[in-house]
């Protein structure tokens, strides 16, 4: 495990990334973002936070869903 803190960059390509894994499923979290607040703060693990954010029961379950399909496999 790296002691680098992650870069506002580091954490804005995790979300592209999770954005893009949860697109090819057609599942869209509307408040998935890097949460900034994170970053003001010094504490421990190392800031850098991602924001999945509310989304409503349909997008619940879809995700519920393409999890539970990926761990049977």
């Amino acid at each position: 495990m790296s002691d680098r803190s992650p870069t506002a960059y580091d954490v804005t390509l995790c979300v592209e990334d999770l954005r893009a894994a949860l697109a090819l499923h057609g599942i869209t979290l509307p408040s998935l973002r890097v949460d900034l607040p994170s970053f003001a703060g010094t504490y421990a693990p190392p800031a850098g936070l991602v924001t999945l954010g509310n989304c409503n029961t349909a997008t619940a379950r879809a995700l519920a869903a393409v999890l539970r399909k990926a761990a049977a496999e």
